[in-house]
């Protein structure tokens, strides 16, 4: 496990979180990428526990998601199954197992404090912290696709439906941006990311 464990997260991290995962008794198990979500937690009928996380994950976004799993675990091993999934109970759990690992030996200084802003207060995916996001997101394996706040005003971009878009202003925090079909106006975060398309 520890050798698995190598691959995917932080080198300072691997030896506490192998015994988050052994004093806990979950089967960890690495998959394909989902769309929908970076991993997950479920207890199985015989009593174990199952979590999964995304195999395309870079190593701090791997150690947020499996931590942030574990935290489900603890959280009902504690409080019962009747709490809210991200209510409280949770939020109390993932903080506190996360401590160990703010810290300079596991993240890079540049993320260290939106880390910890983060955790004041974590929230059921990280993606919805823009600024958590997009840090997190410059250590992912190199790819085509970009940040709509890194894309200059007026360009067209295309989102993974297939529809295609004209960058508008920053509205407080979100961009106003037309879909080209319709000519209806959107909105959307700064750290969606996006496919740059070269037309004008």
């Amino acid at each position: 496990m520890q050798t698995v464990l190598q691959k995917y997260l932080p080198e300072h991290a691997v030896v506490p979180v192998f015994e988050l995962i052994k004093n806990n008794q979950v089967h960890l198990k690495v998959v394909n990428e989902r769309v929908t979500r970076h991993g997950d937690y479920r207890k199985n009928p015989d009593g174990s526990h199952a979590i999964t996380v995304n195999s395309n994950l870079n190593k701090y976004r791997f150690l947020i998601t499996l931590i942030h799993e574990i935290a489900h675990l603890v959280a009902f091993k504690k409080y019962g199954r009747n709490i809210k999934p991200h209510g409280i109970e949770w939020k109390h759990s993932f903080q506190l197992l996360m401590i160990p690992f703010i810290n300079p030996n596991i993240f890079p200084n540049e993320v260290l404090p939106l880390i910890a802003k983060h955790f004041r207060n974590p929230t059921a995916s990280s993606d919805t912290d823009a600024m958590l996001s997009m840090a997190l997101k410059r250590y992912d394996a190199p790819n085509e696709n970009y940040f709509i706040n890194d894309l200059p005003l007026g360009c067209f971009f295309r989102i993974p439906s297939g529809r295609v878009f004209k960058k508008g202003h920053l509205r407080v925090k979100l961009f106003e941006c037309m879909e080209v079909k319709t000519g209806k106006t959107y909105l959307f975060k700064p750290n969606a990311e996006v496919e740059l398309l070269k037309i004008s």
